[in-house]
């Protein structure tokens, strides 16, 4: 996955474009700038690490070569309301933006405002939390499989009996509704695995561990724990509990892989799996390329990242230096990496000292 310190910055999508853009935040229109592209990001909801990484690696390709060249950025957060979203993209389409990317309050919620947006041949990609309109593009992960593979594995660590708790997301949101949805689907095909709480963790860490907290002394014992995100919150509440830190499949935050590896104790038995928050750069390329008339008007589905306690690395997909609600999925890495990005990208939303984002759309 990726480096300790400075990576070069790279991303491999499957054509490669130049690009480049400059990035500003706020409600204000999109900077003026002619032969230029404007490209807005509206985003849903910033209450959680891994959305402040997905801005900050959005912002730091905006400030790199080529996007900068060629792409003006903007930024929007609406508070997790429909109606201030809502708002703000009416805004975008009132300012004559040229592509908006969205990861969504709701996936109904904008329907009819993303529709307004293609009708006026605004380039809508929507990514993690998508909407459903049919006129927009998508940028994603399979998010039910996430939810079946994670279960999948503790229900196979398990071989098939014992009590599960069930950690969800953000309600409403479309990768929650999957992930839960696909979950569920494991665990209602093996009679043996009891599910005995079903929460919500808001995929927050902070969050996660309060709510397990407080669910815990009404619990019987727990076998296994299915985590949306905020997972080393959970693991933290089951040993702040004096509890067994139960077989375990959750996210990828930095402080869950450092209990898979044995980094922070005890050691946990579990699988990690990523949403990268760079899914926001994807969507941003996807937006530029399809206005420039370079890529087909087809969506993209990329492969998560994924460790387990036998195959997490430390310096690869764990950073003992990076805080425990750090997301260790922000780059990717290898010969077919999806995207490669410096360590200062996810952490300040600053440029790669020096590097161009190459970038490949399949």
């Amino acid at each position: 996955m990726i480096l300790p310190r400075s990576v070069t910055a790279l991303l491999a999508l499957t054509l490669l474009f130049p690009v480049a853009a400059a990035c500003s935040t706020g409600e204000n229109s999109p900077k003026e700038s002619k032969g230029k592209i404007k490209i807005a990001l509206s985003n849903s909801f910033i209450g959680n690490g891994w959305r402040v990484e997905m801005e900050n690696v959005f912002k730091a390709a905006c400030a790199m070569p080529p996007y900068k060249d060629q792409v003006d950025c903007s930024v929007f957060n609406a508070g997790n309301d429909v109606a201030t979203q809502t708002r703000q993209i009416s805004n975008l389409i009132a300012q004559g933006v040229d592509g908006i990317v969205i990861n969504a309050a709701s996936t109904s919620g904008l329907n009819g405002v993303v529709q307004q947006a293609c009708d006026r041949g605004i380039v809508v990609v929507s990514f993690d939390n998508t909407v459903d309109a049919k006129c927009g593009l998508t940028v994603n992960t399979d998010q039910v499989k996430f939810g079946e593979q994670l279960a999948q594995f503790v229900v196979d660590q398990l071989k098939g009996q014992g009590n599960v708790v069930m950690v969800t997301g953000v309600a409403g949101t479309g990768a929650d509704n999957d992930r839960n949805a696909g979950a569920k689907k494991v665990f209602d095909a093996n009679p043996g695995i009891k599910v005995v709480a079903t929460y919500s963790g808001m995929w927050d860490s902070a969050t996660a561990q309060r709510q397990t907290a407080a669910q815990l002394p009404s619990l019987p014992k727990v076998d296994g724990v299915w985590v949306s995100g905020g997972t080393d919150g959970v693991i933290k509440a089951f040993i702040e509990a004096n509890r067994p830190v139960p077989v375990t499949g959750g996210e990828a935050e930095n402080g869950f892989r450092k209990y898979l590896a044995g980094v922070s104790t005890p050691k946990v038995n579990g699988m990690s799996i990523g949403q990268p928050p760079f899914l926001s750069v994807i969507s941003l390329e996807l937006a530029r390329a399809v206005i420039k008339g370079e890529h087909p008007k087809t969506s993209v589905t990329i492969p998560f990242p994924m460790v387990t306690s036998e195959t997490v690395k430390v310096g690869e997909t764990v950073f003992p230096d990076l805080p425990d609600s750090f997301f260790a999925d922000f780059t990717d890495s290898g010969p077919d990496a999806t995207v490669v990005l410096c360590q200062e990208a996810a952490t300040d939303g600053t440029p790669c000292p020096g590097k161009t984002l190459a970038v490949k759309l399949g």
